[in-house]
């Protein structure tokens, strides 16, 4: 349903140390290795050590990963050498730290990863994403205007608010989980089609404007 939606990237949270998986490493490495360009499969993970992540990216099938813990210099260096044409998104976790210590984990990382996503810190249940709450998007808007790889947004967007997100932040791309999902925590076809067209009215605009 999301790929015929237009869906690009579909997530798969899996090890993670809060949320609860959605289905097994099994099943997720099947549906990964299904897949076929331009729609890929995104690894999301709260690993840190760059022999785990590197092993367990192969065994799912997974190009892409989306680290969402905390995670040495010396890891993600690792990780390029241990495999080179991994993609690496790092999170930039919003609430979590102030503005200036975001800034210098952005300078700092930058050289070791292909891209950003900020998302957003939820203090009562400890998760750094999927909390289904928006940020300060002057934060993010910061983090955009310094970043020298592509950032991405994610964190409470819903089709109701994507739009002025993306206005307001002008990222390179957008992310939303339990935004786009019914009472029953599925993916709702209706919101995943109204996002995507909020969203991508909203990048034509700024492609037109910039």
């Amino acid at each position: 349903m999301l790929r015929r939606c237009g869906v690009r990237y579909l997530g798969f949270p899996l090890r993670l140390s809060v949320h609860r998986e959605d289905l097994s490493e099994n099943e997720a490495a099947a549906i990964i290795k299904s897949l076929a360009p331009p729609v890929f499969g995104v690894l999301i993970t709260y690993l840190d050590r760059a022999s785990e992540i590197a092993a367990f990216c192969d065994a799912l099938g997974a190009r892409i990963v989306q680290l969402h813990g905390d995670i040495e210099c010396d890891e993600l260096k690792r990780l390029r050498i241990l495999d080179p044409d991994l993609t690496v998104i790092k999170s930039l976790v919003i609430g979590m730290r102030d503005e200036k210590a975001l800034e210098a984990m952005l300078r700092q990382l930058s050289p070791f990863v292909d891209a950003f996503i900020t998302d957003t810190f939820d203090q009562n249940s400890g998760a750094s994403g999927a909390t289904g709450k928006t940020h300060d998007w002057g934060v993010s808007r910061r983090m955009v205007e310094l970043a020298d790889r592509p950032v991405i947004l994610a964190g409470g967007l819903t089709p109701e608010n994507v739009k002025r997100a993306i206005l307001e932040v002008r990222p390179a791309g957008v992310d939303s989980h339990t935004g786009v999902e019914d009472t029953s925590g599925r993916k709702s076809r209706e919101k995943v089609e109204k996002f995507l067209s909020e969203a991508n009215e909203a990048f034509e605009i700024i492609k037109a404007k910039y």
